[in-house]
Order: C-alpha cells, then sequence, then structure tokens
C-alpha cells in the first residue's frame, strides 16, 4: 500500500458540506495549516464559487510553500474525472452542471482532482486505517493470511460507499462505482438501501415501534442514548431501530463483498452505534439461502468477522493455520519440505480507524499524490 507519511508534497483539501465549506492543506498525510470556514451559499452559484476560490486562497497563503494540487470530496452526481458538478440537492446552485475542476485549475494553475466522499473515506481507510490496522493485528499474530481490497461505507444522513483493489480505487466507468445506497432495501424491496440505512431509517423506525408521530422522535444520537439506557425514552424501540439498521446494512454490504472479496469499514455519523448493529450486520453476513429442497447454501463463501467484538477479532486472527507437507513423487531420501496453509477463507468488519473526516481528508491526499506520479 502507499505509504503518504514521508511524502513532501503539499495538497489543498476540502470538506464539503451543504451549509460550510471547511479548507485546509496537507503534507505527509497530515494537515499543515489552520483549517479555513466558509458559508457555502447553496443557492447562488456567484457566491458559492468566490466562496470556494477564497478558501483556497487564504490557504494557499498559509503555506509554506506553493502547494502541489488541490484535491477534495464533493457531493455528486458529477462526472469527477472531468471535474464538472452535477445536479445537486443540497446544493442547488450547481443544477444543469458546473465545471468547478476546471474552474479552479485556472485560477490556481494547478492539477485539481475530485471524487465522491465514500470514495476517499475508503482509499483513506485503506492508505493509512483500517486495512493497515487489520494487516498489522495478522502480522503480529503470526498469521500468512493479508488483504488488499477494501470496501467503504458510510452511514449517515445516506448510505455511501466505495471500493478500493490494491491501493487503488475503483470508480467506474460512469464514476459511479460503490453506489451503495442504490442497492435493494431487504426489508422494504421496492426501496433502495438507503431508506433502511440512513439516520432518517433510524427515526422512522423508531417513530413506527414508539407509535409516536414522527416530528417527535428524538435525533438519531438520543435514540443511540435510549438504547442504551442513557436517555429517556422507549428503549425497545430504539435497539429494534439500529437492529433494523444492522439487517438492512449487512444485506447490503453482503451483496457488495460477493463481488469485492475484501475487509469492509464502516464510518459516517452512524458508526458511534456500532455496538447496537455490528452483531445483527455480521449475523445476516452469516446467514443462509434456503435452495428448493430444503438444503441450505452459505450467503457469502467467505466467514465474516466483527472485529469490534474481541472473541471473533482473536478467532479471526488465528484463521485456520496449519503446516502441509509438499507431497514427494519418489522415495527418495531427503528432508521433507512444508508449507503454511490458512485454509479458512474469512472477511472482516470493523469501524472507521481514523474518523470519517479525517479519512476522507487522507484518501484526498493519497489519490492527488497518485495522480500527480501517473502524470509525471
Amino acid at each position: 500500500m502507499q505509504d503518504v507519511s514521508a511524502d513532501r508534497r503539499t495538497v489543498m483539501t476540502l470538506d464539503a458540506g451543504g451549509m460550510n465549506f471547511r479548507f485546509s492543506a496537507m503534507r505527509g498525510g497530515r494537515p499543515v495549516v489552520e483549517s479555513v470556514l466558509m458559508p457555502s451559499c447553496p443557492n447562488d452559484l456567484n457566491d458559492c464559487l468566490l466562496r470556494l476560490v477564497e478558501g483556497f486562497r487564504r490557504i494557499k497563503e498559509a503555506c509554506s510553500g506553493p502547494p502541489d494540487a488541490i484535491s477534495f470530496a464533493f457531493p455528486g452526481p458529477a462526472d469527477y474525472p472531468l471535474g464538472i458538478i452535477g445536479d445537486l440537492g443540497n446544493l442547488p446552485c450547481f443544477r444543469g452542471g458546473v465545471a468547478l475542476g476546471a474552474l479552479l485549475e485556472e485560477k490556481f494553475e494547478i492539477p485539481v482532482f475530485i471524487n465522491n466522499d465514500g470514495d476517499l473515506f475508503a482509499l483513506g481507510e485503506a492508505i493509512g486505517g483500517f486495512l493497515p490496522y487489520v494487516n498489522d493485528l495478522l502480522a503480529k499474530a503470526g498469521s500468512p493470511k493479508r488483504f488488499h481490497n477494501l470496501l467503504g461505507v458510510t452511514l449517515g444522513a445516506g448510505l455511501g460507499g466505495g471500493i478500493v483493489r490494491n491501493g487503488e480505487l475503483f470508480l467506474g466507468d460512469n464514476s459511479m462505482a460503490g453506489e451503495m445506497w442504490l442497492l435493494r432495501n431487504k426489508l422494504s424491496p421496492t426501496q433502495n438501501a438507503e431508506e433502511g440505512a440512513s439516520i432518517r431509517a433510524v427515526r422512522r423506525v423508531y417513530a413506527e415501534c414508539a407509535g409516536v408521530p414522527i416530528s417527535e422522535v428524538p435525533e438519531s444520537s438520543d435514540i443511540h442514548k435510549i438504547a442504551l439506557d442513557q436517555w429517556l425514552g422507549e428503549k425497545p424501540a430504539a435497539v429494534e431501530a439500529f437492529r433494523r439498521l444492522g439487517e438492512t446494512v449487512g444485506d447490503a454490504i453482503g451483496n457488495a463483498l460477493t463481488l469485492v472479496d475484501g475487509l469492509a469499514v464502516i464510518g459516517g455519523g452512524l458508526s458511534g452505534a456500532g455496538p447496537l448493529f455490528l452483531p445483527t450486520l455480521v449475523a445476516e453476513l452469516n446467514s443462509d439461502y434456503i435452495l428448493p429442497g430444503g438444503k441450505s447454501l452459505r450467503r457469502l463463501a467467505s466467514h465474516a468477522f466483527n472485529l469490534e467484538a474481541p472473541g471473533e477479532l482473536a478467532a479471526f486472527l488465528h484463521g485456520g493455520v496449519r503446516e502441509i507437507k509438499v507431497p514427494r513423487c519418489s522415495l527418495e531420501p531427503g528432508d521433507v519440505r512444508t508449507l503454511r496453509y490458512d485454509p479458512l477463507p474469512r472477511i472482516g468488519v470493523g469501524l472507521s480507524r481514523l474518523g470519517t473526516s479525517q479519512a476522507v481528508a487522507v484518501g484526498a491526499y493519497a489519490f492527488a499524490l497518485q495522480k500527480l506520479d501517473q502524470r509525471s
């Protein structure tokens, strides 16, 4: 995997929200300036673009040397390779298509790279977060197993995703790979998965189970506290809300991991409630299909482990390692060679090790360095 910690190039970054833009710069995978916060002006394109240019201008002035690139996450739909932003819901002034990347390249005369936040989250966790964390634990445990592929999933206002293969983002031909939110919702098959795997889904299930109007439902963070007996409310409804979240997300991740065959890391605002939904999520991954005639078939070819549960983590790290002899075709004397073999196919699911915002920033930095190296 790419090591960005010693790289001396500077990349300006942006955390783009519907109401605010937060600008920064990174070198060696770490922030090197104080961030700059500016309102996004979501309904006025000219004001919004002026804020973007002004924010990056302030960051450039704060850098100790000229930056090498700009790289950041921005909401879609978009043609990310061309830097064209499409019809956004939370930034309506971009509707009709805006060539944001080209504008910034003209203003700052350096390369500009724009991606989806789910993609950059996955890359950040692959470069400096969950993936190296798990591989380091495997090495310390003496296991020959190593992972090279990662599915990143973000749970918050929506359901996002990204796929990293051997240290590089898999973006797809239309910049739409990893669109987890459009998978089918297991619990409501006429809907997409995001309607069962988001903040609004948690609040809606709580309202349904508690028998209260949605207008009276607390925030998802408070529902989390209710489930833990840390806040007054309907605990069974809160527990059920996160259980259904786990089942829906588990089904979506199961569909994705069937194709990706790697680790899965979860971030976003709802990831703090991981202990409430991860057991259900992993149980869904380890569930069975029922075939005609009543026979069962595993949902995944690999066994799934909850890497936040100490017992499951220990079993995951141990695997099924054993020594096997290299067969001989004759009775000639000599030492019999052996190989270490781990026949247990497995994947693990866990929570972000960097934090979602930091993972996106590291991903943006690493992506820019990859593209700069390819150009040179």
